[in-house]
């Protein structure tokens, strides 16, 4: 009993689905049909056999109701001028400034033999030592400033004067050598003054910043080609991004740009365009930029991502709102409000973009009205109203060279008549 009827209440649901179903396709087919027939009589008043009429453009306009723009949320907005300021937005990628990025190495080779800094990252100050070496050519090179120096002391006396002038030369080329080998002038006094080469010597930053790598250990045998640390000076850094070819045109150096980090939620950084890059993707299709950020607590890190936000110069311009703009891959279009329901779609060209403006460079002036919602089902209901003109003008075209030839067939036939 209980399974009857189960059965029975679900071909109730089923039939009262269909009877649904059938009310809102009959809505609707009626609905076409009406308009159908009211765009098909003016056409009918209009046409006359033998004369011809305009191919329809591929879109029409269309008249909407008041109670169907209320449920489909028709708005509509006036063309303007108005302040526009292009944001063109892309990712990018923190990096040191290649400018400050320092290497050490030696112009001669030899032992390492007590390391002061021995860890990445730490940060080191200029003249801060680093490492102490054991050269012989080093040591070589100090007995002969030294024996040089003694030289010297020996002819200062002397009445000949070109053994004083040898005398100098030779300490003024030892020094220098000593120089050339990255020692300092205060190194090369301390040798002066004690009379006694240093068999050990110490290396000392040539700038500050972070240091990046580190090869010097102790014990290790370098040469001049070892590069033993890099360090970079991280209080400006660099960030690269890419924007497409088509926006090259508005990024100018020195342009004011602003950077959000992940890792610093509601902070913004400042920066500027420092570089344009002379080459193109072709993969992408996108060129490549450099900003420069300072960075004097060091919160950015090289490696970090962000988000990168230029901005053009403020212009006034023609605007309306990006989304009155409907793009149909070959065009732009804007539907018209025309009053009393009438919306009319219409060409336009576009320049510029912001945010939630668009440029107007052609196509319509200030004061119209441009709908802002429900494009896209205006336009379907324009290609059906465009269609279905075509197929009532084909129609009536056929009716005309029906009748054009059955009055041609009863001349003829009059004509024999007489005969």
């Amino acid at each position: 009993m209980r399974e009857n009827q189960h059965g029975k209440g679900l071909m109730v649901v089923i039939a009262a689905a269909c009877v649904a179903v059938g009310a809102v396709a009959g809505f609707f087919a009626a609905h076409r049909m009406k308009g159908d027939m009211s765009r098909m009589k003016p056409m009918e008043m209009a046409s006359t056999p033998g004369m011809s009429a305009a191919a329809p453009s591929s879109s029409a306009a269309v008249t909407i109701p008041a109670v169907t723009r209320q449920l489909i949320g028709v708005r509509s907005e006036p063309v303007a001028y108005g302040i526009l300021e292009q944001a063109i937005r892309t990712v990018g990628i923190v990096d040191y400034d290649e400018r400050s990025l320092t290497q050490v190495n030696l112009k001669v080779s030899g032992w390492v033999r007590q390391v002061f800094v021995n860890s990445i990252g730490r940060p080191v100050r200029k003249g801060e030592p680093l490492f102490t070496l054991y050269s012989p050519d080093l040591l070589a090179t100090q007995d002969e400033y030294l024996v040089a120096l003694n030289t010297q002391a020996q002819v200062a006396a002397s009445p000949l004067a070109d053994a004083k002038d040898n005398a100098a030369s030779l300490v003024a080329s030892a020094r220098e050598r000593l120089r050339l080998w990255d020692l300092t002038d205060e190194q090369i006094a301390a040798v002066a003054r004690r009379g006694k080469a240093d068999a050990v010597l110490t290396v000392y930053a040539p700038s500050s910043g972070i240091v990046l790598k580190r090869e010097a250990l102790p014990g290790k045998y370098v040469e001049p080609e070892t590069t033993l640390y890099e360090v970079a000076d991280l209080s400006a850094v660099w960030i690269y991004a890419d924007i497409y070819e088509s926006e090259v045109a508005a990024v100018k150096l020195n342009q004011p740009a602003s950077v959000t980090f992940a890792a610093y939620p509601g902070e913004s950084f400042q920066g500027t365009v420092s570089y344009i890059y002379p080459t193109l993707n072709a993969e992408a299709r996108t060129v490549r930029v450099r900003l420069e950020l300072p960075n004097p607590k060091l919160k950015l890190k090289p490696g970090m991502y962000g988000t990168v936000t230029l901005r053009t110069d403020e212009v006034k311009t023609l605007v309306v709102p990006k989304e009155a703009v409907l793009e149909t891959g070959l065009r732009q279009l804007v539907f018209l409000d025309r009053g009393q329901g009438v919306f009319q779609p219409y060409p336009v060209k576009v320049g510029r973009r912001s945010q939630d403006r668009v440029e107007i460079l052609q196509g319509i002036k200030e004061g119209d009205r441009v709908v802002t919602s429900a494009q896209f089902l205006l336009d379907a209901e324009s290609k059906l109203a465009s269609t279905s003109s075509m197929q009532a003008m084909m129609g009536q075209i056929g009716m005309g060279d029906w009748q054009m030839r059955g009055a041609h067939e009863g001349k003829t036939g009059g004509m024999k008549g007489m005969k």
